[in-house]
């Protein structure tokens, strides 16, 4: 009979706590793609000088992950009542409120008793024309004190047709569905999503930093003859010193903020 040995661990891993995860997703849908970390170079869409050189557009681009469609559908406005449908479906279908097909079966045969015929719709067509709300498969958590600011795709060009709206979540007290509102913007024409497209970008930001103290914490200088020495000191270096060097090294910002990093530690892949 074979036995299979378990190693101890060590007194060393014993002595390291694990670190929590910021974001936990959890997959709803048994289906779609799985939410992942953004692209620095919007998906791919960034021109390469500016993936290179353009420190600001390419931190912005990969701060956060990506959130896909859990299927492929297509909605049809006609200016007032929205239409659907989905590969594999016969014909157009209107739009209300509607469960994936087969997923509320799915739901009711794994969910408690008390929680069952909850199965969050997938979409749901509001009273404003135009307008509907997306269930993306996922429900999220995150640490204490973090929320998920939901937003279109960071630097991604988009199909036409459609705008998500922006919205802020406090994921660590809502354990409910991750959704997105979003608003047509074409009328009698098939507007396509893809479950291979980025629809949205969540990012994590801390409560604190969007809380009204926080918002309120700021000061105008209304003029530039106000200007302080120091001021003057830092334009100078930022703006000025780059351009009457001898040699001016390409991307000079992006490479200074890369070494920052670095010396943090918190260098992306790919930076």
């Amino acid at each position: 009979m074979s036995t299979t040995t378990i190693a101890s661990p060590s007194a060393a891993d014993q002595a390291t706590p694990r670190k929590s995860p910021l974001v936990v997703f959890h997959r709803v849908l048994p289906f779609g793609r799985l939410p992942q970390r953004a692209d620095r170079s919007g998906a791919g869409s960034m021109p390469t000088r500016a993936f290179r050189y353009c420190e600001p557009s390419s931190s912005a681009s990969g701060f956060g992950y990506y959130i896909f469609p859990p299927i492929s559908f297509s909605l049809l406005w006609d200016g007032q009542d929205i239409r659907w449908t989905f590969d594999g479906a016969s014909d157009w279908m209107p739009l209300k409120s509607v469960q994936y097909p087969g997923f509320r079966d799915l739901f009711d045969s794994i969910a408690p008793q008390e929680i069952q015929e909850y199965a969050p719709p997938f979409l749901v067509a509001f009273q404003e024309p135009g307008l509907f709300q997306m269930w993306t498969g996922i429900i999220a958590r995150t640490a204490p004190g973090w929320s998920l600011m939901i937003r279109p795709p960071v630097n991604v060009p988009r199909p036409g047709g459609y705008e998500p709206f922006e919205g802020i979540i406090e994921t660590d007290r809502w354990f409910g569905p991750l959704i997105t509102n979003i608003r047509l913007t074409k009328t009698d024409v098939p507007i396509n999503f893809s479950s291979e497209f980025p629809l949205v970008q969540v990012l994590p930001i801390p409560r604190q930093s969007y809380d009204e103290a926080t918002l309120n914490n700021y000061e105008l200088v209304p003029d530039l003859k106000q200007f302080t020495p120091e001021d003057w000191d830092d334009y100078y270096d930022t703006v000025v010193r780059p351009h009457v060097q001898e040699t001016r090294p390409r991307g000079q910002y992006a490479a200074a903020a890369r070494k920052r990093r670095a010396a943090e530690g918190s260098n992306p892949p790919g930076g």
